[in-house]
């Protein structure tokens, strides 16, 4: 089996995500390369990013900040789902059935069933996610040669390294803020994360 590479760099951002494992150097290449193909797939992350938040919302109304930063956050994904349409609409591409992302599946399946275990989980692999996805925007920022395009991915960049430490604070908040505890679980969840990464390989898409 093949072992994760160490990240040398915070590229999931300065929030409290650090992934374990940074991404295969060789996908890069494979992104720019199959970029059509990697433009439907952020269209699909987009929009479950957005569904997401309001699926949040709609299980945790009682958690503290939670409503109304979900209501928020599920606005910026839906302008920014919004931009990557118009991205693909001026290629002359259209939006494929969603195939699923086994990257997310494979996350997922770490989530714990009691109630209060499984709002935590819940919280912290949103929080992993968005770490993840923050690393391969700004991957994209820096290879693609077209200045807005590079630009845009760079302004998405700093937004999912925001929404990673929103979830991480939104954990803490959910165990009443004994935060050693949650970074003690977010550290186990991103060990099987840098394992999860590789048992997906390579793909042209965010995840």
């Amino acid at each position: 089996m093949s072992r994760p590479t160490p990240s040398r760099r915070p590229l999931s951002g300065e929030g409290p995500v650090i992934l374990h494992a940074a991404t295969d150097p060789r996908w890069l290449p494979l992104a720019l390369e199959r970029f059509d193909e990697v433009l439907v797939d952020h269209a699909h992350c987009e929009k479950k990013a957005a569904a997401n938040a309001l699926s949040m919302l709609q299980a945790y109304p009682d958690l503290p900040g939670l409503p109304a930063q979900m209501a928020r956050l599920a606005r910026e994904e839906s302008a920014h789902l919004a931009r990557v349409l118009d991205l693909m609409a001026a290629r002359g591409l259209t939006l494929t059935k969603d195939a699923g992302d086994p990257y997310a599946q494979g996350l997922q399946k770490l989530i714990r069933t009691p109630a209060a275990e499984r709002r935590m989980d819940r919280l912290l692999v949103a929080a992993v996610i968005e770490a993840r996805s923050c690393e391969r925007l700004s991957l994209l920022a820096e290879g693609l040669t077209d200045p807005a395009l590079a630009r845009f991915y760079g302004e998405l960049a700093q937004s999912e390294d925001g929404h990673q430490s929103l979830f991480y604070r939104l954990a803490v908040t959910a165990c009443g803020g004994e935060e050693a505890g949650v970074k003690e679980r977010l550290e186990w969840m991103l060990a099987r994360e840098a394992q999860v990464i590789v048992d997906v390989g390579l793909r042209a898409a965010i995840h």
